[in-house]
């Protein structure tokens, strides 16, 4: 929960009650195993498997463990270790995210086990509003997760009885090494060693699109899948905390550049003396439950949102739907085919600006339609793709991938499912194609239906 500020003078020792402790710069206990069976440290052994799994076990009866650290994960899930709910004492063993790049304290986003019990894991923002699921376990796979096939690396397992409800998993070739981590940006991901190349290829995300993932860039951050880093500020607004924002963390989102006017706001929408207005903004995701306003017009509808204080944003399409104190975010990473607006504020000849959400119609729609048709034909025409599949997957041809792996002739290991390859996407992004035994001598139509 506090990492050590000063890793350099910390230790990691067996106390002389047999606890496995962590001391800091002046020998103060920071952490401890806290176990009871434990006879002394002369009885007791500190230990770190191949599997990556710490323990502290007898020291003459090596079967005889203690505590093991694979039951107490943090970011990462380990082979052999449990993800579920004790039933009996109700302690949950979940993945947390870090707080940022530097900082292993626990982050905003965690995956667990369905509170209500249902064989499914959820990612939970702020431990409150789930945002993906892999659906429902039904003994062989994941329902979201169609890419579970008899090939897949990972064999889960998942155990429901009275005292306890979980899932583990096994590999299925035991010579590869790979893990399962919540990343600090809010997707899971599955990484796997390749020795020949030394680094940790990407095999799997979730979810797909790294916009996906809810409130990633914070209050009235911008999200553009196509950028680095995805995070932005939206127009007015500035980084809430830089120093946090140069560490991956956007949790906090952005702030207004310049205060509102609200009580110098006129009680009509003419008048030179009106110091508040709106902007119109598009992509933007809305917080749920807005308050419904009886108005007859779009302008009837902004009037009534500038003149409270509170409200933060309004959209107009056939009725007034307006928000108290929401916090919006946008996304770049869709064409633009409806028109709504975020919260915003700046300046513009001398006046503040305060941020319109509506819906445009006619000449807009139309513009909007025509961009959107624009947008998908060169995405479609970026790469080659047979079609998306469920979970926002992208199908490629067997002649796409032999393209970019250059006839598979980059091997970076193998196992008992096949061989993988390195290969590079259109946009440079490097990739490991798994190259699965029994589909080597199968045609293009074939491969497709695979």
């Amino acid at each position: 929960e506090a990492p050590i500020s000063d890793p350099s003078s910390s230790e990691l020792k067996i106390s002389k009650e047999g606890n496995l402790i962590l001391t800091n710069q002046f020998k103060t206990h920071i952490w401890s195993t806290n176990i009871t069976s434990a006879t002394s440290n002369y009885a007791t052994v500190a230990e770190i498997l191949d599997t990556g799994n710490l323990i502290l076990r007898d020291g003459s009866e090596p079967s005889k463990v203690y505590w093991q650290s694979i039951d107490h994960p943090s970011d990462t899930w380990l082979p052999g270790g449990k993800l579920g709910r004790n039933k009996v004492t109700g302690e949950r063993q979940r993945l947390t995210s870090w707080r940022n790049s530097e900082d292993p304290a626990p982050g905003i986003f965690s995956l667990e086990t369905d509170p209500n019990g249902t064989s499914q894991y959820f990612i939970f923002w702020n431990r409150t509003k789930p945002f993906w699921t892999s659906g429902e376990w039904n003994g062989e796979i994941f329902a979201a997760v169609p890419e579970m096939t008899p090939h897949y690396i990972y064999n889960f397992e998942y155990v429901n009885n009275a005292n306890e409800s979980y899932f583990t998993y096994s590999l299925q070739d035991d010579k590869l090494i790979s893990r399962l981590v919540l990343d600090l940006s809010g997707q899971i991901k599955e990484l796997t060693w390749m020795e020949n190349a030394q680094e940790w290829i990407l095999f799997w995300s979730q979810p797909k699109q790294q916009c996906d993932v809810y409130a990633l860039c914070g209050p009235f951050g911008r999200c553009d899948e196509n950028s680095f880093p995805y995070c932005s500020c939206m127009k007015g607004f500035s980084e809430a905390s830089p120093s946090d924002w140069a560490l991956r963390d956007w949790s906090r989102g952005c702030k207004r550049n310049t205060s509102l006017q609200c009580s110098s706001n006129s009680t009509s929408l003419s008048g030179s003396e009106k110091k508040d207005k709106f902007f119109l903004m598009s992509d933007v995701s809305l917080p749920a439950n807005p308050h419904s306003l009886a108005v007859g017009s779009i302008e009837d509808c902004e009037l009534a949102c500038l003149k409270n204080c509170v409200c933060t944003a309004y959209s107009y399409s056939g009725g007034c739907n307006v928000w108290y104190g929401a916090k919006f975010e946008r996304r770049d990473s869709l064409p633009p085919v409806s028109f709504f607006g975020a919260p915003n504020s700046g300046t513009k000849k001398g006046k503040t600006i305060r941020v319109l959400l509506g819906s445009v119609l006619g000449i807009l729609a139309c513009i909007a339609l025509v961009s959107s048709l624009g947008w998908l034909y060169n995405r479609r025409h970026k790469i080659t793709a047979t079609k998306s599949a469920e979970g926002n997957l992208i199908a490629f041809t067997y002649n796409d991938l032999k393209r970019m792996t250059k006839n598979f002739s980059e091997k970076l290991g193998g196992g008992s499912f096949g061989s993988v390859a390195k290969g590079t996407l259109p946009d440079s992004t490097a990739i490991a194609v798994k190259r699965f035994e029994g589909l080597l001598r199968i045609g293009e139509k074939q491969f497709g239906t695979k």
